[in-house]
């Protein structure tokens, strides 16, 4: 067994054309979705859940980790995910707004273009391109429900092939196919890679079902139930620059170690990839927010903190509101003088420096936005601090860090990257 990255292909430009408006909107609506929470369980729940019934539904992988320790430093239980190495690298592709996979469903394969998610864990297909049935197309009979805040889908299980790449080949995946979907309209739906205890009540008569990469892990593919993300700013459309690892890590698109944290056990950041940290504004260490509780999301779009801390980094910025846009704004003299905002987990700080903390300039009139202004990613979560769910690390955030989300060991990974520093925007 060993870990495998796929490829996404090139995605339409449409979902660059949102206006800035919708996707802070979307964003917003999709962090109250959040912070409604599901019920008092998550990926460490489900993990020893797993543990205690070994064997029974996926596969004999049992819930150690991989061939190898990796690099992971921090609160982790010490257990990484092995490398991948660079002969599984195959890049993946930017679609403004977030990343988007081409998925095979079905043998023949009928590809269909679907964002990347580890805020949800369903994967379905019908909101653009229509289910086509093969031989290996099954109906269970149960309908799927989901809503995702900014966004719902409605309709049909199937289980059926799923063909993620050549080496990454699922039998008898649980897919929802829509038969109503609302938020969609650009894609043709959603590759959910969140923990499995998101699907708990999306499909009738079922308490959860196997996620794609529960199922990756059970059929004896993956020696790791984990998955690598790397991400990279750019200031062109539709750039081929990420990649997604099912099993491992790619420790080329690294630097130093991976810090990994254990899920935390605040709710209701506890449901998804959440984790505890400490955010910070510059040098004299402004405190935004302490001791949060949060969530790594490729689902949202911008870095949402907590309603008081976002009102405190718009004081120390001197940012103002754009009302055009809904984001905040700097004058040149001001980005000259913006400081880098501060991450600490398992007690390794990441800077996410001035020019990550800005929306690349050159792409401002694809969201509605002017020539040459400058715009911050930093936004409003609409809720005050201490709710349990105090900031969304978002795409933004992720251009410019590796991440890792291991259900086998239950913890998040965080690592620097060569693009970490760049100054792109």
């Amino acid at each position: 067994m060993s870990s495998v990255a796929i490829r996404t292909v090139p995605f339409t430009t449409r979902l660059r054309g949102l206006h800035a408006k919708e996707i802070v909107a979307r964003d917003k609506a999709r962090a109250q979705k959040f912070l409604a929470g599901l019920h008092p369980h998550g990926p460490a729940a489900f993990h020893e859940a797993r543990r205690r019934r070994r064997g029974h539904g996926h596969g004999s992988g049992g819930s150690t980790g991989g061939s190898g320790t990796g690099s992971g430093t921090g609160g982790g239980s010490g257990t990484a995910p092995s490398s991948g190495g660079n002969d599984s690298s195959i890049d993946v592709t930017d679609a403004g707004v977030t990343y988007t996979a081409s998925v095979g469903v079905g043998s023949p394969a009928t590809q269909y273009t679907l964002l990347i998610d580890t805020g949800s864990s369903n994967t379905w297909v019908g909101a653009g391109e229509k289910y086509v049935k093969t031989s290996t197309s099954h109906s269970t009979g149960k309908s799927v429900n989901v809503s995702y805040g900014s966004g719902s889908f409605s309709g049909t299980e199937y289980t059926d092939t799923v063909t993620l790449a050549e080496g990454l080949v699922i039998q008898n995946q649980s897919i929802g196919v829509a038969s109503t979907a609302q938020g969609f309209s650009d894609v043709d739906g959603i590759l959910g890679i969140g923990p499995v205890d998101l699907t708990s009540t999306t499909v009738s008569g079922e308490s959860s079902v196997p996620t794609v990469t529960d199922n990756l892990y059970a059929q004896g593919t993956i020696a790791t139930e984990s998955i690598g993300i790397s991400y990279e700013p750019t200031t062109e459309a539709n750039a081929a620059n990420g990649e997604l690892t099912f099993g491992g890590v790619d420790s080329s698109k690294y630097t130093g170690e991976i810090t990994y944290v254990p899920i935390t056990s605040t709710s209701p950041a506890s449901q998804y990839w959440g984790i505890d940290q400490d955010v910070t504004y510059g040098q004299s260490g402004t405190s935004l927010l302490s001791g949060a509780s949060g969530i790594v999301d490729t689902g949202t779009t911008l870095l949402l903190i907590a309603t008081d801390a976002f009102q405190a980094y718009q004081k120390a910025t001197g940012a103002t509101l754009d009302q055009s846009t809904g984001l905040l704004t700097l004058s040149e003299s001001q980005f000259n003088n913006l400081q880098s905002l501060y991450f600490n987990l398992g007690g390794t700080t990441f800077e996410l420096t001035p020019n990550a903390q800005i929306w690349p300039r050159n792409l401002n009139s694809t969201i509605g936005g002017e020539e040459g202004k400058i715009y911050l990613i930093v936004s409003d979560l609409g809720s005050m601090s201490g709710s349990g769910l105090d900031f969304i690390d978002g795409f933004g955030f992720l251009q410019r860090f590796y991440s890792v989300y291991d259900t086998t060991n239950s913890q998040v990974g965080i690592a620097n990257t060569p693009w970490t520093d760049a100054t792109t925007n």
